[in-house]
Formats: structure tokens, C-alpha cells, sequence
């Protein structure tokens, strides 16, 4: 097969020789040293395809998003087929990352995406209808899984409340790799994807509080988070929400604490029945009324909400400890 008049062969083993070495640093972390080989690797075979998808996914890997943008297109001008290749995947990322909207609708397109024919003001693509699925927050460190809703194939939108230690806030979008690590199901049936995140693509405004409550059941509970809900904000109970996975587990195919009744399984490293950001769901029989409770709300806001919250039962509803941590 020719390719711009050139014979396309199999790489040398020189090529696959600086390639391999150049992942195996990769994975310890040496992304100069990788790049040095894989920029060598490109220029013993410029006329593969490969050669500049493994420099755009070095470039992914140290957010260095304009190379990461110009090597994939040099990826996607030597392929084969037309449609489903990773490469395009890859610039879609980089193309997000930058807001290089038009490349961005591109890339979807040619991955096999249906992209519908709206777009915001400065050209994003929206509507795309791509669901739920839960994102994988600072995946080489304190990992934490939390869920959100898909703006496009690269973007997610966090709607659960993170807890501190990930940075994050409730409300922000990240940017989030291609293929998923686990799945996270429900007791309905569907399976949601893990993906992990890049990188914080836009922040939120809305810092996130920690405060204990006293709710004599789980329907005092279920008050506050509706009551904040309905003020347009969030608030989420880590007594129940928050379970500890073991790495293996954790991108594994997994159970969420969605759903009813008591959920038990031989992969959750918490304590059930103990209550605390450690703690998981239980049965309604050993509810404990206090809860830690994490809420997402503008500074005077917050109190309004508790205070609100406490007047409408007050026999069975208190709260304390308010403290501001994200």
C-alpha cells in the first residue's frame, strides 16, 4: 500500500525497540525520557501512524495539549480507515482541552459519534445525550469515585459531592480519559462506566461544607438533600453515600449504594453500620441519627438551608459543626 507515494512497511525493529523502552518509562513516570524515543521512533518511521499516536498519547499524559493536538493530526492523516480509530478519540480529547470546538465536532464525527447539528454560542457541541457514568477524581493519588453527568465524550460534569481530599467541588466539569477503568451498577439493572479524570477543565464557584446532623430517620435525611435540590445546590449524606474500595475493586465491576434495602458486599473495605465518611448504606434497622453530611452551597446560603431544614421538624432534626473544607 502507497501513502503519499511512500511504501508503507513494518516498523523496524529499531522502531519497536525505542517504543517499548519508551513505554516501559512512561510507566515510571520518565516522560522526557519517553519523549526522546518516541520523537526518535518518529523520525525512523514518520510514514506510521503510530509513530504520532504514541507521541499524542505521551503529550495526553503530560497535558501538554497543543502537541498533543498536533501530533494526533499527524496520527489521523496517515490512517487506514475512515471511522472508529483511537487516534480521532485522542484529538477529540486534546481539541476539548483546548475549546477547539470545530476539530472537537470533527474528531467525534470521525470516531462514529453523532454529534447533533447544535452548538453553543462559541461553537461547543451540546446535546450530544451521552447520560450518566461516574469519573475517577485524582486517579494517581487519593482516588475517588464520584458521579456525574456527560457533557460530550471528554467532559463530566460532577453532580455528587466530592469529599475534600480530591480538591474538587460539586458543579465543576472535568476532563476525563477515553476508556473506562470499572463499572459501577445499579439494583435497576444499567451499568455506568468509570472514567479518570485528566484534568479540572472548569472550576465551581460553590465551595463544599461538612457539617454533622442529627436525623432521627432517613426521611429527615432525605429532607435536607431535597430541600437543597430544590435551591438549585447539593447536598449529599457520606454516612451512606461513601464506601473504601481497594484499588482492584475500585475498577472492577462494582455495585453502587443506589437502590433499596441493605447492601452488603465482599469488596467494601468500610464498616457497615458505623456511621461517618467511612461508613456505607445500612438497613433501615441500624440507622444511627447522626450523620456527616457534605452540602454544596454559597456562603449565605448555607446556614438558611440548615435553619430551614431544622424549623420544619424541629422534634427530630438538629445540626452543628458547620466548617467550610473545599
Amino acid at each position: 500500500m502507497r501513502i503519499f507515494g511512500k511504501v508503507r512497511h513494518r516498523p523496524s525493529a529499531s522502531w519497536r525497540q525505542a517504543t517499548d523502552r519508551a513505554f516501559t518509562l512512561i510507566g515510571d513516570g520518565r516522560y522526557e525520557d519517553a519523549g526522546a524515543l518516541l520523537t526518535r521512533a518518529a523520525d525512523l518511521e514518520p510514514w506510521l501512524s503510530e509513530s504520532w499516536f504514541n507521541l499524542a498519547l505521551l503529550h495526553k499524559f503530560r497535558h501538554d495539549w497543543e502537541q498533543a493536538r498536533a501530533a494526533g493530526l499527524r496520527a489521523v492523516a496517515l490512517l487506514d480507515k475512515e471511522t472508529g480509530a483511537p487516534d480521532w478519540w485522542n484529538v477529540g480529547i486534546a481539541a476539548t482541552a483546548l475549546q477547539d470546538w470545530p476539530l472537537a465536532r470533527r474528531s467525534w464525527q470521525a470516531y462514529g459519534l453523532k454529534v447533533p447539528g447544535a452548538a453553543a454560542a462559541n461553537g461547543e457541541p451540546v446535546g450530544m445525550e451521552l447520560g450518566s457514568a461516574a469519573v475517577r477524581l485524582s486517579p494517581e493519588g487519593e482516588a475517588e469515585v464520584v458521579w456525574g453527568r456527560r457533557l460530550d465524550p471528554a467532559r463530566i460534569e460532577v453532580l455528587s459531592i466530592p469529599l475534600p481530599s480530591s480538591g474538587r467541588r460539586w458543579g465543576e466539569v472535568v476532563l476525563h480519559d477515553g476508556v473506562p477503568h470499572g463499572e459501577r451498577t445499579t439494583t435497576a439493572g444499567p451499568s455506568y462506566p468509570v472514567f479518570d479524570e485528566i484534568e479540572l477543565w472548569a472550576p465551581s464557584p460553590v465551595p463544599t461544607w461538612v457539617v454533622l446532623l442529627e436525623a432521627a430517620t432517613e426521611a429527615d435525611r432525605d429532607a435536607l438533600e431535597r430541600l437543597a435540590s430544590d435551591a438549585g445546590f447539593a447536598a449529599e449524606d457520606w454516612s451512606s453515600s461513601v464506601r473504601l474500595l481497594c484499588r482492584s475493586c475500585s475498577e472492577s465491576r462494582m455495585p453502587s449504594a443506589e437502590g433499596e434495602g441493605e447492601h452488603l458486599d465482599p469488596h467494601d473495605h468500610s464498616e457497615p453500620g458505623h456511621p461517618g465518611p467511612l461508613g456505607h448504606r445500612t438497613a433501615g434497622d441500624m440507622w444511627s441519627p447522626e450523620r456527616e453530611c457534605g452540602i454544596a452551597a454559597p456562603a449565605g446560603l448555607v446556614r438558611g438551608l440548615l435553619d430551614g431544614w431544622v424549623a420544619d421538624s424541629p422534634d427530630s432534626r438538629e445540626w452543628r459543626d458547620l466548617e467550610e473544607v473545599c
